[in-house]
């Protein structure tokens, strides 16, 4: 009896002619993403009107996508033009773990900014002595602590299992039910484990945040002036969409046939245009971010001019 050291990713092997092209496009992708999150960040920690708790949580946001993408494409693009596609044993649960903790902790992330915008739009004069400094570095940390207790325990549970054989992945990451499938011991517990860790991971968040942004569109709809209608809607509209966006991806690639031939597609809009797609939301749907960057830019034609 053999124990497996390293496992075989085959991601698009199968595409071989196309393997060239999907690096570019990918590294492209990916550069992209990591410098829209970047300036993001920038543009919030530069701006004094930015400091807000609104815009603290998207810093925030923007750099749990930054770490993301970074655990998951680097080896995908080694992967593409590699010709030995694999992974060590324990690198590639450490990637389950990263990946499925930070993708627990966007969920409950994105569930905390919808209870920002429910505070900042149902209790506007109390929003301020509310949502403190410490408040919002605790919200913020809070679905990183649930992100990774969540992670852990299916993780630790699906390493322990015995691999004993097959080692090829058909994926370009390392997934909870493939690598369950390759073991040569019971799963039944670490499948378990893992499927009610998932109720927790976005079962759960989502319908908190469903919940969230229908109390705030009741709060919305009683509002008499339309002025003031479209600017509580305005302050929520890029959360909602960024909200929308993550779980729409997140149930397509839950609901697609495992080992179906469009499951690795999904997963690769899940894993890298999602990230990629959120500074363009906050940036071009919100005015204060848009305005920032104007303010850089006059500032840096003006020291040019000087």
């Amino acid at each position: 009896m053999t124990t497996v050291e390293e496992f075989i990713l085959l991601a698009f092997s199968d595409l071989y002619q196309l393997q060239i092209l999907l690096f570019i496009v990918i590294l492209l992708v990916y550069i992209m993403c990591v410098f829209g999150n970047f300036l993001i960040i920038f543009i919030i920690r530069a701006e004094p009107s930015l400091q807000t708790p609104m815009y603290f949580l998207i810093s925030t946001l923007s750099t749990l996508e930054i770490i993301y993408v970074s655990s998951v494409v680097p080896n995908l693009l080694a992967n593409l033009i590699a010709v030995k596609k694999t992974i060590f044993f324990n690198g590639c649960f450490i990637q389950l773990f990263v990946g499925s903790s930070l993708g627990t902790s966007e969920s409950y992330l994105l569930a905390v900014m919808a209870f920002d915008r429910v505070l900042a739009i149902n209790k506007p004069l109390q929003y301020v002595s509310i949502m403190t400094q410490r408040v919002c570095v605790q919200l913020a940390l809070l679905p990183f602590i649930v992100g990774i207790v969540i992670a852990l325990i299916p993780t630790v549970l699906t390493a322990i299992l015995e691999f004993c054989g097959p080692n090829e992945i058909h994926h370009f990451i390392c997934d909870f039910a493939r690598l369950q499938s390759l073991a040569c011991s019971n799963t039944y517990m670490s499948t378990l484990v893992t499927n009610s860790g998932a109720i927790f991971a976005f079962g759960l968040p989502f319908t908190i945040t469903l919940g969230l942004y229908i109390h705030i569109i009741i709060i919305i709809s009683k509002i008499s002036s339309a002025e003031s209608k479209w600017k509580a809607f305005s302050t929520c509209s890029s959360h909602l969409t960024a909200a929308g966006l993550f779980y729409i991806t997140t149930i397509m690639v839950y609901t697609v046939p495992k080992g179906s031939q469009y499951d690795r597609f999904f997963a690769l809009i899940y894993t890298i245009l999602t990230p990629l797609l959120n500074p363009f939301i906050y940036t071009f749907r919100n005015k204060d971010i848009k305005r920032a960057l104007i303010k850089s830019r006059r500032l840096k034609l003006r020291q040019l001019s000087f």
